[in-house]
């Protein structure tokens, strides 16, 4: 039972105010998760139209760029919207957001192409993520302190795992838009005009949002504290210039939220790019099967949400953690054997190898575009199995040795660009090309997935882990966040950490991990960044971290 703002209880009045408290915030919340992800889901596609002038690896790379852009300003929208939010109040704080998020989303929808204007589209583009990430730095502290803020001390975690459900519910909402329109208008054209709609349509759920939100009153712990004259004047003073408290946001991000996004980031979007980029699963049957996992897994924040009332947040978070460092590495190789197994038995049968002098060898990444990986013989053979997706391994050679790609027993010496040049040279690259890719399909590394070998039900299996260990330290997380702070710089001191860990350590991860294996030709390589943050946060976690589960938050 809560208790009104004049020490009056009524059990049935509060259950529809927190009733509505929860729903107003949470639905609000989903449609800002909503037009946050639709560019994660369609990065395949955004690439291809506002980077197009490079090559098909290297604009992927740029695209989860732009995608990480978004979450790169995240901790500065923190910042600016968590002081607002502390001075002001919760509920006026997330309209403001909420209608930029809305904006730069439907205005995604119609940005001119790369052919169109060239370079500033791809510049505009980041432009209207920058802006994204802005509004959802201030969206999420303001709603899970705002829900936190209406709660009954025992059932805090309860109430904000409503909250943290919203990440997978809009991710499952932007899935299924996705999905649909792609079965109404088909693939040719979906990719060439129908992936705006998504963006295009969120307008109107920003105004179902913005009416929902205007039904909302203030927190009744900020409008006592507000009217007792107790609000901070200066709350990223006291936030972060006293190291009583920067100590408690150094504790929430290390021992916390960076293991935390790690965990998510891999789990729901890395494991959707690996399916498509790395194991060649065409992009709708990715969504299905990922649409299917987080419809399975979902429920599950709230019983963690539920869980961490009664044993604590802290043994739930740290758990999630630790069977994700352990389990990452066997499960992404079992997802390879399940959703793509002829290219899990070619890697077994006719492992590829690279043999060079490493420092010959370029980064297979280009940024601006230009570098046509073709005066170095190293460069030639790495770039075609980058472009290609296929994993392979690196045997050093002597200095100056002719690079070579090694496929089971054959052996392809790439051209030596000191020996050819101009016309020559681009013949022999073509000529090279060919005979690899001839070789690699006859090897079993087929340019696509063979959907009549999937086994579909352990697909969805290893999927639905991952959303579980996600669920697992993502459902307790907003209650403990919001327990380490004092009511007049919660909002700023929380979002903080939490958008540093998810904006930064998460956002991220998919760009990171991609250009480790961009740059190694290991397919696995890019799971050692979660694996190492989330060991790093599980032993800080456990020496560092309070457990915050009992503790009056009016206090």
């Amino acid at each position: 039972m809560a208790t009104t703002y004049d020490g009056a209880t009524d059990p049935g009045a509060t259950f529809q105010s927190d009733k509505k408290v929860i729903i107003a915030s949470s639905l609000g919340t989903v449609f800002e998760w909503y037009d946050f992800y639709l560019y994660g889901l369609l990065a395949t596609y955004i690439s291809a139209q506002f980077f197009s002038g490079v090559n098909e690896t290297t604009g992927f790379i740029l695209a989860l760029g732009a995608f990480a852009a978004g979450f790169a300003v995240r901790p500065f929208g923190a910042l600016v919207f968590g002081r607002i939010g502390d001075l002001v109040g919760r509920k006026n704080t997330f309209l403001v957001t909420m209608g930029i998020m809305g904006l730069s989303t439907f205005s995604v929808g119609l940005l001119p192409s790369y052919t169109s204007i060239g370079v500033a589209a791809p510049l505009l583009l980041v432009l209207l993520r920058l802006l994204q990430g802005l509004a959802l730095g201030g969206e999420y502290g303001g709603a899970a302190t705002y829900v936190a803020e209406h709660a009954p001390q025992h059932r805090r975690g309860l109430y904000t795992s409503f909250i943290q459900t919203t990440a997978t519910l809009g991710l499952f909402a932007a899935l299924l838009v996705v999905i649909g329109l792609r079965y109404l208008l088909g693939e040719e054209a979906f990719a060439a005009w129908g992936w705006r709609l998504p963006f295009i349509i969120s307008i109107l759920l920003l105004g179902v949002s913005l009416w929902i939100r205007l039904q909302l009153a203030e927190s009744p712990a900020f409008q006592r504290m507000k009217d007792e004259g107790k609000t901070s004047k200066a709350p990223l003073t006291e936030a972060f210039a006293r190291w009583g408290n920067l100590k408690i946001v150094l504790i929430a991000l290390f021992g916390a939220a960076m293991g935390q996004a790690v965990v998510w980031y891999t789990g729901q979007f890395y494991a959707l790019f690996f399916l498509e980029k790395m194991l060649k699963v065409d992009g709708a049957t990715t969504n299905v099967l990922m649409a299917v996992a987080l419809a399975l897994g979902t429920p599950f924040f709230v019983i963690f949400g539920w869980l961490s009332d009664k044993i604590g947040r802290k043994p739930i978070i740290m758990t999630g953690c630790a069977l994700a460092a352990l389990t990452y590495f066997p499960l992404f190789g079992a997802l390879t054997q399940a959703a793509n197994p002829a290219l899990a038995a070619a890697q077994a049968a006719s492992p590829i190898t690279v043999v060079s002098h490493d420092a010959d060898c370029s980064v297979q990444f280009d940024p601006i575009g230009r570098n046509k990986f073709d005066s170095k013989s190293c460069d030639i053979a790495k770039s075609f199995l980058a472009k290609n997706g296929v994993n392979y391994t690196n045997i050093e050679a002597p200095a100056g040795t002719v690079a070579q790609i090694r496929i089971g027993q054959q052996t392809f010496t790439a051209p030596d660009p000191t020996q050819v040049t101009g016309a020559a040279r681009a013949a022999a690259i073509t000529a090279y090309q060919g005979e690899l890719k001839g070789a690699i399909a006859a090897a079993g590394y087929a340019a696509k997935y063979d959907p009549a070998g999937m086994n579909t039900p352990l697909v969805i299996a290893i999927l639905f882990f991952m959303v579980l260990l996600v669920t697992a330290v993502y459902g307790p997380i907003a209650a403990l966040l919001v327990e380490l702070f004092p009511t007049n710089i919660r909002y700023t001191s929380m979002s903080l950490p939490y958008h540093i860990g998810n904006g930064w350590f998460g956002g991220f991860l998919p760009t990171t991990a991609f250009a480790m294996v961009a740059a190694t030709g290991d397919i696995y390589y890019g799971l050692w960044y979660p694996v190492v943050l989330a060991v790093v946060t599980l032993v800080l976690g456990l020496l560092f971290l309070p457990e915050t589960f009992k503790r009056d938050i009016n206090a």
